[in-house]
């Protein structure tokens, strides 16, 4: 009787080492395979036992492909402007400023700082570590001048500058058409105007920002082409009426040095075209001259006019409209509606013996009575326009006398 209610031994046969002993362990629970060999009292193969129950796995949370970063089309277009930016962070640390015409340099997702770097890059055809040099100097100097804060300053002297300089913005077709004026027959002192070579170009660059805020670069929403059409550039006119060139007075040389090589790393790609304006035929004839060995990019930047009736010529008939009636146009005179440089009245230093009639250049040791006035060497004009960025250069000439011009409404 006791043989029929004992139940089947669950003990498999004896194994050696440690497997047999691990089919022993309670915590194991073999498949249903092993149990029924075991009912049965067969041996269990090997194959049916099955191995220890692995831990539970908390379920893998799905993986997510990060996004491709696909970069701007003008980046991908203009791989040296990638390059520039990949640098941007760095000279920035260096510098230790930030900030260029108006525009606050950010990442290759900001259009006015791409526009800015556009600018170098084209300023040193696409050189970029000659761009990244031209960018840090150029930095630099904003941040020890300041140039923004002089166009407030209002410390340069009306005896000085009075009638000198002008800016004017036109509208054509909804966009900003931005003029520098610079009046160098209205010079009355040459000595006075350029002994202060840094004074000089601090009023210069005075002018120079407040052409620039009025191109609002800050605001842009579209990137300029690398090779295409930039509406953030100005016009300049200078005007020689009544202007005798003579031999370069050595503080106009210094005056006119310092401002090329401030304006040429400053302010690059900024100028659309430059007019001189009431010079003399003989003038005209070097520009084309110089055609020959200067290159086109730079040539066809400026246009010498012997009559500054025909400036407006140059223009559409909406700017007819605009213009000075001096120039041609139908528009107010500069003095009595364009912006200028605050000025001060304070005199200037008294010079002594001063003539009543003011010379064209200091008298020198054993002159004649009657000073007789050379022509200006042909090397000074082309100091002036052998460069593209003698975009803000002072006057290479003196002055004759004339009525002070009045300063134009702020």
């Amino acid at each position: 009787m006791s043989d029929q209610i004992e139940q089947p031994s669950v003990v498999p046969e004896k194994r050696e080492g440690v497997e047999a002993e691990k089919a022993l362990e309670p915590s194991i629970v073999a498949d249903p395979p092993a149990q029924e060999s075991a009912a049965k009292n067969e041996p269990v193969k090997e194959a049916d036992v099955a191995a220890p129950a692995a831990p539970a796995k908390e379920p893998e949370a799905p993986k997510t492909e990060e996004p491709k970063v696909e970069k701007p089309a003008y980046l991908i277009k203009t791989p040296a402007l990638g390059e520039l930016f990949d640098r941007l962070p760095s000279i920035l640390s260096t510098i230790g400023h930030n900030e260029m015409w108006g525009v606050q340099l950010k990442d290759y997702n900001d259009v006015p700082t791409v526009n800015v770097l556009i600018k170098f890059l084209r300023a040193n055809e696409g050189d970029v570590k000659a761009a990244e040099d031209q960018l840090s100097k150029a930095l630099k100097w904003r941040k020890d001048v300041n140039p923004k804060a002089l166009t407030e300053s209002g410390k340069y002297n009306a005896a000085k500058y009075g009638g000198l300089g002008y800016l004017t913005t036109y509208e054509e077709n909804g966009r900003p058409l931005v003029f520098t004026w610079n009046i160098y027959g209205a010079v009355k002192d040459a000595n006075a105007t350029f002994a202060n070579a840094d004074e000089f170009v601090q009023w210069r660059a005075a002018l120079m920002e407040l052409a620039v805020q009025d191109l609002k670069m800050a605001d842009a929403t579209e990137v300029i082409e690398y090779d295409g059409e930039d509406p953030y550039q100005m016009f300049q006119v200078h005007d020689y009426l009544n202007v005798k060139f003579l031999r370069m007075d050595p503080a106009v040389r210094t005056a006119t040095k310092k401002v090329i090589d401030v304006f040429s790393t400053a302010y690059p790609e900024l100028l659309r075209e430059k007019f001189f304006v009431n010079v003399p035929a003989i003038m005209g004839w070097m520009f084309s001259a110089m055609k020959l060995f200067l290159s086109r990019n730079t040539t066809r930047k400026f246009h010498p006019i012997s009559n500054g009736a025909n400036l407006a010529r140059e223009f559409s008939p909406s700017i007819l409209e605009q213009l000075p009636k001096v120039y041609g146009g139908k528009g107010p005179e500069l003095k009595d509606n364009a912006r200028i440089v605050p000025l001060t009245e304070e005199p200037v230093a008294a010079k002594e013996e001063a003539p009543k009639e003011v010379p064209t250049e200091a008298p020198q040791e054993e002159a004649p009575k009657e000073v007789a006035q050379p022509e200006a060497p042909k090397e000074a004009v082309k100091e002036e326009t052998t460069k593209e960025t003698a975009q803000e250069e002072a006057p290479k000439v003196e002055t004759t006398k004339e009525e002070p011009a009045k300063d134009g409404a702020r």
